[in-house]
């Protein structure tokens, strides 16, 4: 069965992420921490950045999570409102003085060079989001008064805290009643939570879920799935496909609820080169597909990728095939041979996958982990289009 999505014109937002969504702190170029005299601000967070991205496409988003009512929480608040996301329904906490009961959190970021990798150091212990509880937000009222197209959320929101754990089933419960259609990024971090706490809360949520997103690690951590041959070793030099579509069939048939299971795949050369493409398994017809210049075989990008700033490649790949999905994107080929994408069309798979490659590569053109992104740049890279300048 294929995605049922809700019209437009039912609900007042296409898409609503749920998750934390931090201030991160990096200094400027591929300087490294210790020696910075000056930080960079940028605002990001895994499940945030496909809502902002997404507004910055000119969509109707919104965003659930914790602020604290300070000037740092005004940072993250300024930046949804730039883009116009909706934040009616995040919570607010009061700001003790000191950050001891609710703060926002941080993280610091190296942007990686050659063979030094880029690195993420966390300061989000009591962030204002992992204090979210069963009961502070109104899903009723979001998901079947206001109407919401599609919802968002992931591992890094589950595993933030014990209530965390408590609200990602009651929100995802609550959208799939509504005919929400519901996203789910398995995201594993091992910093914040062991692979036995993960499997055992995020199995009993993937009945409820529409779409999946996850590379092997994420399977394999979250949800108990093996890929056959793959690499254990963290250094990822190469994925074996053939044997990560054979364990996506098995969770497909375990889970024949799941409409869309999709990952990037990316082969790290150095810290500013990397292989990147992207596959999307389609349900309906038992069917991967690969980015691919339409009309031929040939992958998006020529490898290797060249990356300014590899943070949120995946949440940018996320966004882009929900984008396709929600407006039924559809490559056509006009007279002279033209590619175009099409909308409000039944969406075709091959164009989603095209829209989530392009737009995760795109993402990590620029610095931060949110989209920069215009619709013409993504339509345009989607349909095959380089990079020649534009006058």
């Amino acid at each position: 069965m294929a995605l049922q999505i809700k019209s437009p014109e039912s609900c007042e937002l296409d898409l609503v992420s749920l998750g934390e969504c931090m201030v991160r702190l990096s200094p400027p170029g591929h300087g490294r921490i210790e020696f910075a005299s000056t930080m960079e601000v940028w605002v990001g967070g895994g499940e945030y950045n496909v809502a902002y991205a997404l507004a910055r496409l000119g969509m109707r988003t919104g965003w659930v999570g914790g602020l604290v009512d300070n000037p740092v929480g005004g940072i993250i608040r300024n930046h949804a409102r730039s883009a116009g996301m909706d934040t009616q329904h995040v919570v607010t906490l009061p700001y003790d003085g000191v950050g001891r009961d609710a703060r926002i959190g941080l993280n610091f970021t190296e942007v990686g060079s050659g063979v030094r990798a880029s690195v993420t150091m966390y300061d989000r212990g009591h962030s204002a989001t992992s204090k979210l509880k069963s009961g502070d937000v109104d899903w009723r009222r979001l998901f079947n008064e206001r109407g919401v197209r599609w919802l968002h959320t992931g591992g890094i929101f589950t595993c933030l805290s014990p209530t965390t754990r408590e609200v990602a089933p009651e929100a995802i419960k609550a959208a799939h009643e509504a005919g929400t259609v519901v996203s789910y990024d398995l995201n594993f971090r091992s910093k914040l939570w062991s692979s036995e706490e993960a499997i055992k809360i995020t199995r009993p949520l993937v009945p409820y879920i529409d779409c999946l997103i996850g590379n092997e690690e994420d399977f394999q951590q979250v949800l108990g799935y093996e890929v056959e041959g793959a690499d254990t070793s963290g250094e990822l030099k190469e994925l074996p496909i053939e044997s990560y579509k054979k364990m996506v069939r098995k969770v497909a048939k375990d889970y024949p609820n799941l409409k869309i299971i999709g990952t990037t795949l990316r082969e790290v050369y150095s810290a500013t080169e990397n292989a990147w493409s992207a596959i999307l398994y389609n349900a309906e017809d038992d069917t991967f597909y690969q980015d691919c210049v339409p009309g031929t075989e040939q992958r998006l990008f020529v490898d290797p990728l060249v990356i300014e700033d590899r943070v949120g490649g995946g949440d940018g790949f996320a966004s882009g095939f929900a984008f396709g999905f929600l407006n039924g994107a559809r490559i056509d080929r006009e007279a002279g041979g033209k590619q175009k994408i099409r909308y409000g069309q039944n969406p075709d798979p091959q164009s989603c996958v095209n829209l989530g490659t392009a737009h995760g590569a795109l993402l990590q053109t620029t610095r931060g982990d949110t989209s920069q992104i215009t619709l013409a740049e993504l339509e345009r890279v989607a349909t095959g289009g380089g990079a020649r300048i534009i006058r």
